[in-house]
């Protein structure tokens, strides 16, 4: 054997567990063909929030007199002088890279700090111990044969986006959020399918940016994975700043066409779409496709080892074990939220599991509660949400209690001139125990944490009401909201 652990994939659900593995003085091996960090820290999670920053930057700038603030007395509310705004998209897209290619460099001292072998390339399974590696840069950690083994391997290959059978990507008309991250130029009109965290966050720095943005969602809300009325709110928000929000609607057809046909030649980019009002074509300069991702499961050769996968997911146990050998797999390879932080805590799991097996000091492997996992999504205004939302509370038939606290009322909001959103409690109403929270508003993703501990302790609606928040800030809205409780 070469490693105790092997792990294939380096981003934040492969290298958590890679550095938590070497904690335990577990020799530690890394496979990874693309970039270290994976596509969290170098195509979505970190980048997104760079490009996001710009924009609400730039939204600040066009609303400087709303503050008193102006240039050698110049108004720049006036509607000629915000004009005079420009964005220099090649610049924020340097700045963005550079944010990714700092925490890329985060994650290689790590490895390097914790003694953790990394092999560049692409690994596919000989046998239950043994991979094949289709190298892209030499490496001494392989034998002759380029094959490597180890006792115990954990899959954290991750995902890829999702295409339209109807609309592949071409990387040009049909993009990614790959090519959405990196654009050369700004389009005019941008089509964004999927409403989802990625699309709506990408809507919303296209939009802010200048461009003309379509945001079309299939079923009967954006954001259909949160609460109702959080949906409903970002929908409002985002329509009062001009874009164009298309719910219950499907996209049929995609079409580029020769630019000399029509009109506008850049906005040569047809899409049929099907809704409650009937058909309709519109025509944009580019389509973003932002309808999910497939796990990368279909290259490692599994077959070999005898995992089957269900709809390209890898089935485990509560170990993350695959029941096949010592080969355990986390993150978006398997039927858990696809989401980073999620992938980071299965891999500490996963090997504090292994290292329990092994007999390491201090090795205690626990269970992650599936039920209160937080969602964030980053546009303005945030979304951030743990729990059940109404509507699941009433499938599955509990009695409860709902309240709300708008951010219109709260001091800090106003002061800072964000009030768009608020926050929703809903309760047991017997119990009065926590089921989900749910927060619309400014920066709320940084104070759903303390909401997440307070659920996985039982907390109830008295406990959070009882509790002395700070004033101002947003995060007394929750009080206020548990009073209402």
């Amino acid at each position: 054997m070469n490693f105790d652990i092997l792990i294939i994939g380096s981003g934040p659900g492969g290298y958590v567990a890679a550095v938590k593995a070497a904690q335990f003085g577990f020799k530690v091996g890394v496979v990874e063909k693309a970039e270290l960090g994976g596509i969290c820290l170098n195509w979505g999670c970190i980048p997104t929030k760079a490009l996001l920053k710009s924009a609400e930057t730039f939204e600040a700038f066009r609303h400087l007199a709303s503050y008193g603030i102006s240039f050698d007395g110049d108004n720049i509310a006036d509607p000629e002088r915000v004009k005079d705004l420009k964005v220099d998209i090649s610049k924020v897209v340097e700045r963005e890279r550079g944010v990714a290619e700092r925490m890329r460099k985060g994650v290689e001292f790590l490895l390097k700090k914790n003694n953790i072998s990394l092999i560049k390339g692409t690994a596919k399974f000989l046998n239950e111990e043994r991979l094949q590696i289709e190298t892209t840069e030499p490496s001494e950690f392989l034998d002759r044969d380029n094959t490597v083994g180890a006792k115990y391997i954990i899959i954290a290959t991750g995902a890829h986006p999702k295409q339209l059978p109807f609309a592949p990507f071409d990387g040009q008309k049909i993009i990614s959020y790959k090519q959405a991250l990196v654009p050369k130029t700004l389009p005019k009109s941008l089509a964004v399918i999927g409403s989802g965290a990625i699309g709506s966050e990408l809507a919303y720095f296209y939009k802010s940016m200048g461009s003309q943005v379509h945001l079309i969602e299939f079923l009967d809300r954006i954001v259909p994975l949160e609460d109702e009325e959080v949906s409903a709110q970002l929908a409002r928000s985002f329509r009062k700043e001009g874009m164009k929000v298309m719910v219950s609607t499907k996209v049929t057809a995609v079409n580029i066409l020769p630019p000399d046909s029509l009109e506008e030649p850049s906005e040569n980019v047809e899409l049929t779409l099907e809704s409650k009002k009937g058909e309709e074509k519109i025509y944009v300069e580019r389509v973003l496709c932002a309808v999910g991702v497939d796990a990368n499961t279909s290259d490692l050769n599994l077959e070999a080892v005898g995992i089957k996968t269900d709809r390209g997911k890898i089935p485990v146990n509560g170990f993350y074990h695959t029941g096949i050998g010592n080969i355990f797999a986390i993150g978006d390879v398997i039927a858990t939220p696809a989401l980073a932080h999620v992938a980071s805590c299965e891999g500490v799991a996963c090997v504090e599991h292994i290292a329990e097996q092994e007999g390491k000091e201090g090795a205690k492997f626990t269970p992650i509660n599936y039920k209160h996992i937080p969602g964030a999504t980053y546009t303005t205004p945030q979304i951030a949400s743990v729990g059940l939302t109404e509507h699941a509370v009433k499938e599955v038939g509990i009695e409860y209690k709902v309240s709300k606290f708008l951010f219109t009322a709260s001091g800090k909001a106003t002061a800072a001139g964000k009030t768009d959103g608020f926050v929703k409690l809903i309760a047991d109403a017997s119990s009065d125990k926590l089921l989900g929270v749910h927060l619309i508003g400014a920066d709320v993703t940084e104070i759903i944490g303390g909401m997440v501990l307070a659920m996985d302790l039982g907390a109830t609606a008295a406990q959070v009401r009882n509790a002395v928040f700070p004033h101002p800030t947003m995060s007394e809205g929750i009080k206020e909201a548990a009073e209402g409780l």
